[in-house]
């Protein structure tokens, strides 16, 4: 992708602008010679649009308000865009109604963003940022299980289980399925970009609560280790994918007319245990647990990048250049001693 030239002054809209994924890739888009207009719920808040408006030296970024459940908030940034990326999404974990706080939101909130590109005349294709949370969790058994795209989340399995954080892969789920239904409805070229844990270095002021979850075996949280082990049980397998390859694999299924339906991007699938063993042996210098009983050493599932890299797309992170990297962002955030 990197080889293909930038294009004439393209215009994207970026959805919820900023987030740790949603500004690397707005930095991305204004290198590849696209303006910008990014939306933010408050753009009066210096320090968090700090790192957008640092941005705006690369090329035309205009930030616009927009709040996810306002319909009519998005018509402005989205005119004259080819191009949206929806990554905003409403995420409150510690939530005692998800039902309110995440579900209803999140479906509503992607239904508002494509009604404005239903009423845009200027939009070529939206993508939407999805989540590995919508496919891997079932309740298969077994190991060695492969998941695709066409594997979904089996709602009603969370629904009536309510394993602790069930809102967040219920809220991405039907998100994706009722922006998938309109699309259809409404005939929007849409296609969704599934992403695994993201980790590495952030533009964001505060250090992106997943990659706090990625490093918890090096920082020794205990609470966020718990979240990880969580993690692997519900989902099957911790898999972790480098934020700029997350960027690189949005771009490159935007920009490729024959990208078609949902991708999933995902660098590596591993397990808490076999993680552990890998961070001690790489990172010596760190005190990290290798011992687990709690947990299966084994993933039971692994998540598939197939579709997209039969689509020409090539993973720039493995595994150790992503945790090298993440390593060195946390000493510089003071997160990591050396």
């Amino acid at each position: 992708m990197d080889s293909i030239k930038p294009i004439g002054r393209k215009k994207a809209c970026v959805i919820g602008g900023t987030g740790f994924v949603a500004s690397l890739l707005i930095k991305n888009l204004l290198q590849r010679g696209y303006a910008v207009n990014a939306t933010v719920r408050d753009p009066d808040n210096a320090k968090k649009i700090s790192h957008l408006v640092a941005l705006q030296s690369l090329g035309e970024l205009n930030i616009f308000k927009a709040e996810l459940t306002v319909e009519k908030d998005f018509d402005d940034p989205i005119a004259g865009c080819e191009l949206v990326f929806q990554l905003a999404t409403p995420v409150n974990f510690a939530s005692q109604d998800p039902e309110n706080d995440m579900i209803k939101p999140g479906i509503k909130g992607v239904l508002n963003v494509l009604k404005a590109c239903a009423r845009s005349k200027d939009v070529k294709r939206v993508i939407l940022t999805s989540s590995a949370a919508t496919v891997t969790i079932n309740q298969l058994k077994g190991t060695d299980l492969v998941m695709d795209e066409s594997n979904w989340t089996d709602v009603e399995y969370l629904n009536t289980t309510k394993p602790p954080t069930w809102g967040y892969p219920v809220s991405k789920t039907l998100a994706e399925k009722a922006a998938w239904k309109f699309a259809e409805e409404n005939k929007i070229d849409l296609i969704t970009v599934i992403p695994t844990l993201t980790t590495g270095p952030s533009l964001t002021p505060d250090i992106p609560s997943s990659v706090g979850l990625a490093t918890s075996l090096l920082t020794g949280n205990d609470f966020l280790i718990n979240a990880l082990k969580g993690m692997q049980l519900l989902s099957g397998s911790i898999s972790i994918t480098h934020v700029e390859d997350i960027c690189r694999a949005h771009i490159y299924v935007a920009e490729k007319e024959s990208a078609s339906g949902r991708y999933i991007c995902c660098a590596h699938n591993t397990s808490v245990p076999e993680l552990a063993k890998f961070l001690s042996k790489r990172y010596s210098q760190y005190k990290i647990p290798t011992e687990f009983d709690d947990i299966p050493s084994k993933a039971k599932l692994v998540i598939s990048s197939e579709k997209l890299i039969e689509e020409g797309f090539s993973f720039k992170y493995g595994i150790e250049e992503i945790y090298d990297q993440t390593v060195e962002y946390l000493k510089t955030k003071g997160a990591l001693k050396n």
